[in-house]
C-alpha cells in the first residue's frame, strides 16, 4: 500500500516546519509535500494525489477558502479531506468555510496534541488511520511535547535576568533583535496575545513591519522561544483590529532581577499580506514615542 500522503500550505514557512515536523514525529511513515499559497498547492494538486490538506487562510495569489472552493469544484477532490489551519475564528468566517466545504478546522496559535487530534480525526473519517500508524511506536509520543514547538525547539525557552540594578526603569538585558523598531501609539499601546497556553494582555512597547516588542506579566507557565502565537491590535476611532500571526523570536526578563514579574517578548510577524503590512504601516506612521514602561503601574 502506497504511504498516507498530506499536503501542508502556508505562506510562512515557520509554519509549514512546525506541522511537517509535528506529524513525521507522529507519523513516521508519512509522504508530506509542502506549498507556500493556494496557487502553488493548486498545480500538486492537479499532478498529485493526497490524502490530507492542512491549509491557511490568508495567503497571497490564492486564499485556502478559494483553494478549497476549487477543490470541491474537482471532481476526484470534492470528498478530499481538507482542514482550514486559521486565526479566522469568528462566526462570518467558519461559516463561509463550511459553506465551501470545509472538513475541519484548527485555530492558530495551536498545540502539537490539538493539531494531531485534529488530524487523526480527518484520517479516522478517511478509513486511513490504521494505514497511518503502522510504524515504530517507540516515536509515536515524542509529538507530545509541551506546547507548539517543543518538537523543534527541544526545550523550554530560557529567561534572563538583566545586569543592570541601577536604572530608575527597569529594562531587559538584551533585545536580541537587530530589526529597528519605532515606539507604538500611547493612545493603544495594548493589545492581546494568544498563545498555545492562552490568551494574555500586552503592551506594545514598540513596533516596526518585522516584528513588535511586547510586555507581559510573568505567568505560571513560560512562554517559549519559537511558539507560534496571534497578535490582536486594535487602532482608531472604529476600533480596526488587526489579527497578526507570528511566532516569538526571543525572551528577556524585563526587570533587573530573576524572578523578574514581567517578560519582554519580541513578537515577529509572518504574514505575507498585503492589507496587514498597510495597517501596520499607518499605526507606525501615525505612531508617537512610547511612555517608559513601569512595572506594576
Amino acid at each position: 500500500m502506497s504511504k498516507v500522503s498530506v499536503l501542508v500550505v502556508d505562506d510562512a514557512s515557520f509554519i509549514r516546519d512546525l506541522i511537517k515536523n509535528c506529524l513525521r514525529n507522529y507519523f513516521p511513515g508519512i509522504r508530506i509535500e509542502d506549498a507556500v499559497n493556494g496557487r502553488k498547492a493548486q498545480s500538486l494538486l492537479i499532478r498529485e494525489s493526497f490524502d490530507l490538506v492542512l491549509c491557511d487562510w490568508e495567503m497571497p495569489e490564492m486564499s485556502g477558502l478559494e483553494l478549497l472552493t476549487w477543490c470541491r469544484e474537482q471532481d476526484h477532490l470534492q470528498t478530499l479531506p481538507f482542514i482550514m489551519v486559521t486565526s479566522r475564528g469568528d462566526k462570518e468566517n467558519v461559516l463561509q468555510a463550511i459553506q465551501a466545504g470545509v472538513s475541519d478546522f484548527v485555530s492558530k496559535p495551536f498545540t502539537n496534541e490539538q493539531l494531531l487530534t485534529k488530524v487523526k480525526k480527518a484520517f479516522t473519517k478517511a478509513g486511513l488511520l490504521n494505514a497511518v500508524m503502522a510504524s515504530s511506536p517507540s516515536r509515536v509520543n515524542s509529538a507530545f511535547g509541551n506546547d507548539s514547538l517543543n518538537a523543534l525547539t527541544g526545550g523550554k525557552a530560557q529567561v534572563v535576568a538583566s545586569a543592570s540594578a541601577s536604572a530608575p526603569v527597569p529594562e531587559p538585558v538584551a533585545r536580541q533583535s537587530s530589526a529597528p523598531v519605532t515606539p507604538a501609539l500611547t493612545n493603544r499601546s495594548q493589545g492581546q496575545l494568544r498563545l498555545p497556553s492562552g490568551t494574555q494582555l500586552c503592551v506594545i512597547k514598540a513596533l516596526s513591519l518585522k516584528e513588535a516588542l511586547l510586555v507581559v506579566r510573568r505567568g505560571d507557565v513560560l512562554p517559549q522561544v519559537l511558539d507560534s502565537a496571534v497578535l490582536d491590535l486594535e487602532q482608531g476611532e472604529k476600533a480596526e483590529v488587526a489579527r497578526l500571526n507570528g511566532y516569538l523570536h526571543a525572551i528577556v526578563a524585563y526587570e533587573p532581577k530573576p524572578d523578574s514579574d514581567w517578560l519582554q517578548l519580541t513578537f515577529r510577524f509572518v504574514d505575507q499580506d498585503a492589507e496587514k503590512m498597510n495597517y501596520l504601516s499607518r499605526l507606525i506612521a501615525h505612531g508617537t514615542a512610547q511612555k517608559h514602561f513601569v512595572p506594576g503601574a
